[in-house]
C-alpha cells in the first residue's frame, strides 16, 4: 500500500469533518534533540479541530478538541487499532513504531506518514543496532506501506533516499517555531544583568570544536571586535570552553565577549529579539537549525554555514547570509558586510520574520501535515477500491514472513 500522492503546495483544503490521527513514537524520539516535534504537532493539529492520540513512550492519551469528551483509556499505548484512526504518523522509518504503524495502516486501510529527522544524536551504537535490525526485519515492509516520508531537514531526505524511499514520496518539511513566543520587540534582562553594551553578535549552541566557534571569534576580532559598540555573546556550555577563552585572550577581545553559559528556555526569546545578528558557523551537519528558526521568528538576521540543514532555512541575501564553513576570510567578509549595513540588516530581519510566520510556524507545519493526510487518504481509498497489488517477496499483506508467522503462532 504505497499510494503515490502529490505532495502539498502552499494551498490547504477545508475539512468536511475532523480527523482522528494516531502519532506513534519510537523510544529514541523523545530523548534526542528535537524530540518536541510530536507533542507540538499534536497540539497544533488538535487546535485545528482534529482528535490526536500519541502512542508509545511518553504517551499521555488522547488529545481532543475543546469541549469533546472521550472514554478511551490512556493505558493502552500500543493498541492504535482501537483508536480507529483516519491516518497514522509514525516517527523514525526503521523503528518499531513504524512497523506497528504499517501493520495498523494496512489493517485499517488508512494512510501511513513517516517522520524522519536528520539528527546525529540518535546515531550511537545501540541506536545503530536497533536500526540495522529494523531494516532487516521490516524496512522493506514499511517503505512499501508508507504514503509519504516527511524529512525534517535535507539530511533526513538524503538518508531516506539512500535507504530506498522513492523520491516522489519524500518531502522536506522543517520543524516548527512559535512566532508568538519568539517575536521582535522583546526585552532581555540578561543584557542588563551582564552589562552588555552596543550591538550584539549572538552565538547559541554547544561550545565544541566541530561548531566552528573559533572561526566566528576570529572573524569578530578582525572586524567589529576592534570597536567598543559591538559585543560577542556566547550562550552554551561544552568541552572547548577553555581553549575558546584562551583564543579570545590571545586576540585581545576579552572585554567585548560575554559568556552567559546555559540560559533558561524562557530567557531565549528576549535574547534573540535584543540581538543584532546570529552566527551559526557549524563545520558539519551535527548542528540543527532550531536556533536559526527561533532567530528568524524574532526578526534577527542570521549568518549561517553552507550546510544542508542550515542553508535550507535561510534565503541568501534576503534573510541573511550563507557562508562557506570554516573559511575565515569568508566569515570575516560576511560579518564586515553585515555590520556595516543597518539597512540590509533591517531588510533581512523583516524577511526572516516573514519566512518564519509563513513557512516555519507550527500552525503552518500542522496545515501542511493536514494537507498531506487528506491527499494520502484519497489515494489510499482509490487503491483500496481497486484492490491491492501485493509484492510476493514480502509475504501476506507485504509483511516480513517471520513477523506474520510469529503472530499466527
Amino acid at each position: 500500500m504505497h499510494a503515490r500522492i502529490p505532495l502539498p503546495g502552499r494551498e490547504t483544503k477545508v475539512l468536511s469533518a475532523p480527523l482522528r490521527i494516531a502519532l506513534l513514537l519510537n523510544p529514541f524520539t523523545l530523548l534526542r534533540k528535537g524530540g518536541d516535534h510530536a507533542p507540538e504537532l499534536a497540539r497544533e493539529l488538535t487546535g485545528l479541530g482534529h482528535t490526536v492520540r500519541v502512542f508509545g513512550p511518553g504517551a499521555t492519551g488522547t488529545s481532543r478538541p475543546a469541549g469533546q469528551s472521550g472514554s478511551e483509556s490512556a493505558l493502552e499505548p500500543l493498541v492504535p487499532r482501537r483508536f480507529a484512526p483516519d491516518a497514522i504518523l509514525a516517527y523514525d522509518a526503521l523503528s518499531p513504531a513504524a512497523w506497528l504503524g504499517a501493520r495498523t495502516a494496512r489493517a485499517l486501510s488508512v494512510p501511513l506518514l513517516l517522520v524522519e529527522s536528520g539528527s546525529r544524536s540518535d546515531r550511537g551504537g545501540l541506536a545503530r543496532l536497533y536500526q540495522g535490525a529494523g531494516e532487516m526485519l521490516w524496512g522493506r515492509y514499511v517503505r512499501h506501506t508508507a504514503s509519504v516520508l516527511v524529512a525534517l531537514d535535507p539530511i533526513a531526505r538524503t538518508r531516506a533516499l539512500a535507504s530506498g524511499f522513492p523520491e516522489e514520496r519524500v518531502v522536506v518539511l522543517p520543524t516548527g517555531v512559535d512566532p508568538h513566543q519568539y517575536c521582535p520587540g522583546l526585552a532581555s534582562r540578561l543584557i542588563q544583568q551582564h552589562h552588555i553594551r552596543g550591538r550584539i553578535l549572538l552565538y547559541v549552541g554547544r561550545i565544541e570544536r566541530n561548531r566552528g566557534l573559533e572561526v566566528l571569534v576570529q572573524a569578530f576580532a578582525r572586524t567589529v571586535g576592534q570597536r567598543d559598540d559591538w559585543s560577542l555573546v556566547l550562550v552554551g556550555e561544552g568541552g572547548a570552553r577553555a581553549e575558546t577563552r584562551a583564543l579570545i585572550d590571545r586576540l585581545g577581545i576579552g572585554s567585548s565577549v560575554h559568556w552567559l553559559g546555559r540560559v533558561r528556555e524562557e530567557e531565549l526569546p528576549g535574547l534573540f529579539s535584543a540581538s543584532t545578528l546570529l552566527g551559526v558557523p557549524a563545520l558539519d551537519d551535527s548542528v540543527r537549525g532550531k536556533n536559526v528558526a527561533r532567530a528568524m521568528a524574532s526578526g534577527l538576521p542570521v549568518l549561517v554555514s553552507d550546510r544542508p540543514g542550515l542553508r535550507s532555512l535561510v534565503e541568501h541575501e534576503a534573510s541573511g547570509l550563507v557562508v562557506p564553513p570554516g573559511d575565515l576570510s569568508a566569515w570575516t567578509e560576511a560579518l564586515r558586510r553585515a555590520s556595516m549595513s543597518p539597512d540590509a540588516r533591517r531588510r533581512w530581519g523583516r524577511r526572516a520574520r516573514e519566512i518564519a510566520e509563513s513557512r516555519l510556524s507550527w500552525s503552518s507545519v500542522a496545515r501542511a501535515f493536514e494537507s498531506m493526510i487528506l491527499r494520502a487518504r484519497g489515494a489510499v481509498a482509490v487503491e483500496s477500491g481497486a484492490g491491492r497489488s501485493l509484492d510476493p517477496a514480502l509475504g501476506a499483506e507485504g509483511a516480513p514472513e517471520g513477523i506474520i508467522g510469529a503472530e499466527r503462532g
